[in-house]
Parts: structure tokens; C-alpha cells; sequence
């Protein structure tokens, strides 16, 4: 006999709640990866889009052990469905194609960026996890915006660097110890990562001449650069510690 205190959900258990809310998110993305297309020029890249939430959902059900996810982490997850969408839209010709359109759901996903922490201050939900779901994903959305501007400008592999140092960076701490060793809350950081977004985004628009978004590009980059090399010099004086 079911408990008064029993919810619906209640039999689902903590892995099947996250699993549900991740589900939603999928619907959400089939939802708009069928509305937008059929608005627009272009077609999507179903797999790519998919493949790339489908490694997100299954990162969170990896180390997301509570079951629902919270306010903040859903709005990181919607963002997660926005940048799915983009790396479908980079694969086939519908970001060059209505490159305006997919711009601005790139820059609403920046703009969720801000709005995530704002929430989990505000319901105190702040967690360990949903800071490092939240990187995740602002380096995956450089990655794709990388990749679109060296298509879309033919700048050249370099730009890929932007998108590619963290990644770089993951990879070198595997085999050097101190490099993977926690690095402290910095707003310079922060502030370098909006800056990398930003100016991929105003590279990628149609208005910017080949000369502005290389220069914007190598703005990115250098500031990019600095700031891991902050970051490494600091691991490297801390490693005895």
C-alpha cells in the first residue's frame, strides 16, 4: 500500500528523476530542432546535435547523484539544448545559411550563462557540480563558435586554439599531476571566457569584414593565452604544497 507521505515520482529513485528531467531536455530539443528548420533555411545535423546532448545527459547522470537537478542546473540544462542545437547547425549549412538566427540562439545561450548563477544564489542552490556543468559547457560553446568562424571566415586552424586550449589543457594535466590540482575562483577567468564568446560572436556576423574578425579573433586568443598561462605559473609555484 502506497505511503500518504509517497509521491508520484517517489518509486523512481534519485537516478530516475535526473533521468527524467534529462529526458524533458531531450524533448525540449526535438521540439525546437524541428520548429526552427521548418522557420528557416537549412537543415540540421540531427546526429551531431544529439550525440552532443546525449554526452552532456550522460555526464550529468554520471556525477549528478541527487536526483532533481534544481533550478540553476535546469537553466544550465536548457543551455545545454541551445548549444546541442548550434553544433547541429554548424555541421550542415544551416548556421551559414540563417547564420543571424543562429547567432542570437548562441548569444540567448550566453545570456543564460549570467542567469543560472543569478538562480542558484537566489535559491541557494548553488553546488560544486553545477559551477563545473556550467564550464563545461562555455567551453564546448567556444569549441563549436571556433569551428564556425573557421568555416565561415576560412581564418585558419588557429582559431581552433580558442575552442581547443581547455581541452589541451585537461589532456596535459593527465600526465603532469600538478596541473591537475584545483585552481582558485578567479573573475579574471571569468571575464576572459565572456570575452572569448563575445568576440567569436561578433567575428561570425555577416557586418564584420575578414580584417575585424581576424583581429577579434586574436584578441580572443592573447587574452585566452594569458590567462591559462596565470594559471599554470600558479600551479607550477604551488606543486609542492
Amino acid at each position: 500500500m502506497q505511503s500518504s507521505r509517497d509521491t508520484p515520482f517517489s518509486s523512481l529513485g534519485k537516478r530516475g528523476l535526473t533521468a527524467l528531467e534529462l529526458a524533458l531536455g531531450g524533448v525540449v530539443l526535438s521540439l525546437l530542432g524541428g520548429l526552427l528548420p521548418a522557420l528557416l533555411p537549412g537543415s540540421l545535423n540531427w546526429g551531431l546535435a544529439i550525440l552532443c546532448y546525449a554526452t552532456t545527459s550522460a555526464v550529468v547522470m554520471t556525477y549528478w547523484p541527487y536526483g532533481p537537478l534544481g533550478w540553476a542546473n535546469r537553466v544550465t540544462l536548457a543551455r545545454a539544448v541551445l548549444v546541442a542545437l548550434v553544433a547541429g547547425a554548424l555541421a550542415n549549412e544551416a548556421f551559414s545559411v540563417a547564420m543571424w538566427t543562429w547567432l542570437i540562439v548562441a548569444v540567448v545561450s550566453l545570456m543564460l550563462d549570467g542567469i543560472d548563477g543569478w538562480v542558484a544564489r537566489r535559491t541557494c542552490s548553488y553546488s560544486p557540480f553545477g559551477a563545473r556543468f556550467d564550464m563545461e559547457l562555455d567551453a564546448l560553446l567556444i569549441l563549436l563558435l571556433s569551428v564556425g568562424l573557421m568555416l565561415s571566415e576560412s581564418l585558419g586552424g588557429w582559431v581552433l586554439l580558442m575552442g581547443g586550449m581547455r581541452y589541451l589543457f585537461i589532456a596535459a594535466g593527465w600526465g603532469v599531476a600538478w596541473l591537475s590540482a584545483p585552481l582558485f575562483d578567479s573573475l579574471r577567468r571569468k571575464a576572459v571566457c565572456v570575452w572569448q564568446v563575445v568576440a567569436l560572436l561578433l567575428a561570425l556576423t555577416p557586418l564584420t569584414d575578414h580584417l575585424t574578425a581576424s583581429l577579434l579573433a586574436l584578441s580572443a586568443l592573447i587574452t585566452l593565452t594569458y590567462s591559462f598561462s596565470v594559471d599554470v605559473w600558479w600551479l607550477y609555484k604551488q606543486r609542492r604544497r
